[in-house]
């Protein structure tokens, strides 16, 4: 039986202050108050001081001197850096999964695939959550190559970017409600491509769609700056 440990408090904090952060609960700009946070959530400052430094390596606060923490702001140069690397990971990640892997365990994929496309026909017409829905499922696929590709240091990469990616896609789902039926398109090609064992067809998709994303969120940011 492998050992697993509970997730530390700072840990619980964290995520509970950057999901308020990936759905725009807290605004760019937002001082998070360790004392405030201390006493909302009825945990020591110091374990709040801890969950905000693993925000900070996250990229959603930025600490400065004298003025604490402050959710960090979506920039045109943040997001084509984010992406930039995104995009060639979650490359490296689908030819792995062809490489080592045919036949039932690719089918797996497939079947994880259909759960997104579930989740998104749900969430059509619910209002608010539907994005957080959808990023939560199509998650739901990543992990399960990472389980056939089995590489941690890989895993590790990814999962330290999904906050930050959450982030980006939130604002483009809210923003770009035509979004989710892209979504459900693209993870169709994304499975009938690993089914396939096609490595080029997948890393293709993959591209497509991460660029396509990308200046979904660079157009609104452009907008916002201009208005």
């Amino acid at each position: 039986m492998t050992f697993q440990a509970p997730e530390s408090l700072s840990e619980q904090i964290a995520q509970h202050l950057g999901q308020r952060i990936v759905t725009r609960d807290l605004k760019p700009g937002s001082r998070i108050q360790e004392l405030k946070v201390s006493g909302d959530l009825n945990v020591s400052r110091g374990s709040v001081r801890e969950a905000l430094l693993v925000l900070e390596r996250r990229h959603l606060v930025e600490i400065f001197p004298r003025r604490g923490a402050v959710v960090s702001s979506l920039t045109v140069a943040s997001v084509n850096g984010l992406y930039d690397i995104y995009i060639d990971l979650l490359c490296m990640l689908g030819r792995k999964v062809i490489e080592r892997w045919t036949g039932d365990e690719l089918g797996g994929v497939m079947g994880r695939v259909r759960e997104v496309e579930a989740v998104i026909q749900a969430v059509n017409s619910t209002g608010p959550d539907a994005a957080e829905k959808v990023i939560d499922a199509g998650f739901g696929v990543m992990h399960y190559a990472y389980g056939l590709v089995d590489n941690p240091f890989l895993e590790e990469t990814l999962e330290n970017f999904r906050p930050a990616i959450s982030r980006t896609y939130f604002v483009a789902l809210e923003n770009f409600r035509e979004g989710i039926g892209q979504t459900a398109v693209f993870f169709s090609r994304l499975g009938e491509a690993a089914v396939s064992g096609d490595a080029d067809r997948l890393q293709s998709a993959i591209k497509a769609f991460g660029e396509h994303q990308r200046q979904q969120v660079l157009s609104i940011l452009r907008e916002e700056e201009s208005a």
